[in-house]
């Protein structure tokens, strides 16, 4: 559908238009088969490494209030969520003069920024991070690093439903889980609400996993060195309920990335399932899951190598699927069909 692009990160859709980030810091949009860079301030995207103009998502009332979210690494030092509010013709946007949403750590050469968005059934913001690649981010509950957090999106406020909301400290009531590495996937199971989320491994054990409210994740690398990543995804020594991933790698990683449920009966035997991206792998896996459970596994056939790097998967309002390449340059914009 476009080509040419520079690392797509972020994916939405508007009408008859797609919205995209990025990731060297520019929202662009595409409509009738040609993109054009829609004009808005982000002189404060810090673009290195793994960090820059991250994941985008709109209001689900975005024909009437044209609000939208994008999450970034910042010249501040951090890693932050901002609101804007995009014109009717989307040729030009308005950041709201606060952020919704600071402090997150941002390590100085951009590794391990995170940084996927979300907005549930109950218009609460959901957002992924990276822990820096800091050992001690992930288990500490006063860092937003190594974390997934839930807020309200108009004031920043932690959900009412977090399970640390009693704590002293305001960065612990805004973490809904913690424990994690790097979470580039955040996809909610249509029609029970389930959160799930996708997570990088380090020399193995990719993660898929479902989110449960206060629960801990695992990830610990703080052995013997002050970034030890010979130490296990999922560290069942911790103190505490440790949530085990319902789906692990193993050896090799594949850099598994973005995630989204697929819906509607022209998928087939894909109908339900859990589309993952993998960056190294070059490839879109399929997840059959039943009741919390991965029950079966594929691979999403004619994609295994043939377009490089997967960074993002979204469905689209018509039921197609919507696959951001990643790979540098002359990345692209695919549009995938089920074959009738």
């Amino acid at each position: 559908m476009a080509s040419g692009l520079e690392i797509p990160w972020g994916l939405e859709f508007a009408g008859n238009a797609v919205l995209f980030t990025e990731r060297a810091g520019s929202i662009k949009v595409l409509r009738n088969g040609s993109v054009s860079t829609v004009r808005v301030d982000l002189g404060d995207v810090r673009a290195r490494g793994e960090g820059g103009l991250l994941d985008l998502v709109l209001s689900p009332d975005f024909s009437e209030d044209r609000l939208g979210y994008v999450c970034f690494a910042s010249t501040a030092g951090d890693v932050r969520v901002v609101k804007m509010t995009f014109a009717d013709d989307l040729a030009s946007a308005q950041r709201a003069p606060k952020p919704v949403l600071t402090g997150i750590p941002l390590n100085p050469s951009g590794r391990h920024s995170g940084c996927r968005l979300h907005i549930d059934d109950e218009a609460m913001l959901w957002v992924s991070t990276g822990d820096a690649a800091n050992g001690t981010n992930p288990q500490n509950l006063t860092s937003l690093g190594g974390k997934v957090l839930r807020l309200n999106p108009v004031n920043g406020e932690p959900a009412a439903s977090n399970p640390f909301l009693s704590a002293d400290d305001e960065r612990t009531r805004l973490i809904f889980s913690y424990g994690h590495r790097n979470l580039q996937g955040l996809a909610e199971q249509p029609g029970t609400g389930v959160m799930f989320s996708v997570e990088h491994g380090s020399w193995r054990d990719d993660e898929v996993n479902v989110l449960k409210a206060g629960g801990n994740y695992g990830w610990n690398p703080v052995g013997s060195g002050s970034y030890d990543e010979s130490v296990p995804m999922t560290d069942e020594q911790l103190s505490g309920t440790v949530v085990p991933a319902i789906w692990s790698s193993g050896r090799p990683t594949l850099a598994t990335s973005g995630a989204t449920f697929l819906t509607g009966s022209q998928w087939g035997a894909l109908e339900g399932d859990l589309v993952v991206a993998a960056l190294k792998a070059q490839r879109l896996l399929a997840f059959s899951v039943r009741d919390g459970r991965v029950v079966d596994s594929s691979e999403v056939p004619g994609f295994t190598e043939t377009y490089g790097r997967l960074r993002t998967v979204q469905q689209a309002p018509d039921g197609s699927l919507w696959v951001a390449t990643s790979n540098g340059s002359d990345d692209a914009l695919l549009r995938v069909r089920p074959q009738s």
